[in-house]
């Protein structure tokens, strides 16, 4: 049975998860913002096949230069909630699931590849 969970615990969830991210690394994360959507909207939902967990969108750490990176909007993280309560049942379940994919989305960040990413275990 999915789990129920107020907007507020399940920000509080993802706000752990990015917590978790140890401080040199976390360092790094530059003009990128993450929120909490309810559900991936039909634009987003386009850009995967399957149910949508997050979404990274924007300019990886690895394309970026000083000529042909500034004065752009921030990179965009998205966590969407419906998903992530659909297929999960207990609040533990729910931590551990947020917590993989914020770690997936943050290395997406970082110019990590989905193949390399389930390769290490975070997909």
């Amino acid at each position: 049975m999915p789990i129920r969970i107020s907007r507020e615990r399940f920000e509080e969830l993802v706000a752990e998860a990015l917590d978790s991210i140890p401080d040199e690394l976390a360092e790094y994360m530059e003009n990128v913002a993450v929120v909490v959507q309810a559900w991936p909207n039909a634009r987003q939902q386009r850009t995967h096949r399957g149910m949508l967990l997050g979404l990274y969108e924007g300019v990886d750490l690895t394309r970026r230069g000083p000529l042909s990176y500034h004065a752009v909007m921030p990179d965009r993280i998205t966590i969407f909630q419906g998903p992530h309560c659909r297929i999960t049942s207990t609040e533990d379940a729910l931590r551990d699931r947020i917590a993989t994919t914020v770690i997936h989305e943050v290395g997406h960040h970082f110019g990590i590849s989905d193949a390399r990413l389930q390769e290490l275990g975070w997909s």
